[in-house]
């Protein structure tokens, strides 16, 4: 597209979370290692360092997750915005897909919270923190899709 051409939403949609953090290249690299988002987009200007993840099988209702680093703002080390309990969540298809993700956080020093059956609707989850101590919940059987499309009906992909 050239200059003013955009795809625009037909309604107001939710459509990102913006995070902070120290190491852009770290935080992209643990995004894709962990989560099915993919780098969309990066930029660099005089202010800092921006990149926009986001899930390549969302194209048509797309949410993705931006990452700064500004020069000026640069701690002396990790802030993390979502946490303790403040999280980004990601359901996956199945228990064992949990259960791979903590191995693998473990593994990586990054497991917060360990894999745990809790009660409906919560359903069966773990947590990671990524680099900067942002927490990512993974969880099964949660019932978020349920619950949409009880209230909103079943909508095409």
């Amino acid at each position: 597209m050239s200059g003013g051409e955009f795809v625009r939403p037909t309604v107001a949609r939710f459509t990102h979370v913006a995070l902070p953090c120290t190491d852009i290249d770290a935080t992209i690299a643990w995004y894709e290692r962990f989560t099915p988002l993919r780098l969309l987009d990066r930029r660099e200007d005089i202010d800092g360092y921006g990149a926009w993840l986001g899930q390549p099988d969302m194209v048509e209702k797309p949410f993705i997750i931006v990452l700064v680093s500004f020069h000026r703002d640069r701690p002396n080390g990790p802030q993390p915005t979502l946490a303790p309990f403040a999280h980004l969540g990601i359901e996956v298809p199945t228990k064992a897909e949990v259960d791979d993700i903590a191995e693998r956080g473990r593994a990586d020093g990054c497991l917060a919270w360990e894999p745990e059956l809790l009660p409906y609707p919560v359903g069966y989850l773990c947590a990671l923190r990524d680099p900067d101590g942002n927490m990512v919940e993974f969880s099964f059987d949660q019932g978020v899709y349920a619950k949409a499309q009880e209230v909103w009906g079943p909508q095409p992909d």
